[in-house]
């Protein structure tokens, strides 16, 4: 009776324990939770969540990772494990970009788990430097606790001051001294224009600038900072040169 008992117990002990049968993991990744749990039970395994994460373009609750991996086939009855997405995304802290410059701004976003959202620009000599930093249209404070994968609007310098100045009066100084003047007035060099032949271009004089010192009333022209101012230089005597120095009178 023993003897036959166990050779039942053997012989149905496959069956009991489905000994040797596979199938292939189904592909769940990307599906709801409500969708992946149908679909692995249905084909005979469990199911287990195992982690979460955050992925802001999904839905929450979307399979990102699952273990096995789809297509592998392993034993039946066995546990797939998950990866869902969160329902609320993680807060992270909002940095200080004020002075950044736009590339450095958006490395440390990235860093912060944010994106960079509208970029609206302002008169500042400060070109391409944050000036401001909004978080759904108001200001915002660093250290401000917000949802990663918030969009952060900046402001930025437009390279361009508020304010006009006097157009400085280039006409007679050497290049170098000339760009050394625009320099110290925040201004740019436009597009330099040579006459004749030049030997020696940091010696060379400007004798025409535009825009020039007067309008045609002999008003003062003004510029503003950030501005260019566009050079005519010659190796000789400036009032030589096209009959067109703006030489100031002696």
């Amino acid at each position: 009776m023993i003897v036959l008992i166990a050779i039942l117990f053997f012989t149905f002990l496959g069956y009991i324990t489905k000994h040797g049968k596979t199938i292939q993991v189904p592909q769940v990744t990307g599906k709801s939770l409500e969708s992946a749990k149908l679909l692995l039970t249905s084909a005979g395994f469990n199911m287990a969540v195992q982690d979460s994460a955050y992925v802001d373009s999904l839905p929450p609750l979307t399979v990102l990772r699952q273990t096995p991996e789809a297509n592998y086939v392993v034993k039946v009855n066995r546990t797939v494990y998950l990866t869902l997405n969160k329902r609320m995304p993680p807060m992270t802290a909002m940095p200080n970009l004020i002075n950044y410059s736009f590339r450095s701004a958006v490395m440390t976003l990235q860093s912060q788990r944010l994106d960079v959202g509208d970029t609206l620009y302002k008169p500042d000599i400060a070109n391409n430097a944050v000036l401001s930093q909004l978080f759904e249209g108001k200001a915002i404070k660093p250290g401000t606790m917000i949802p990663e994968g918030s969009k952060i609007t900046l402001v930025l310098g437009d390279g361009v001051g508020n304010t006009a100045n006097p157009v400085p009066n280039l006409v007679g100084l050497t290049l170098l001294q000339a760009l050394d003047l625009l320099s110290a007035s925040n201004l740019n060099r436009g597009v330099v224009i040579t006459e004749g032949t030049i030997t020696d271009t940091s010696n060379a004089v400007v004798f025409k600038q535009i825009p020039a010192v007067n309008n045609e009333q002999g008003e003062p022209n003004h510029i503003r900072a950030g501005e260019s101012v566009d050079l005519y230089i010659s190796q000789g005597n400036p009032a030589d040169s096209l009959g067109q120095s703006q030489l100031p009178p002696q």
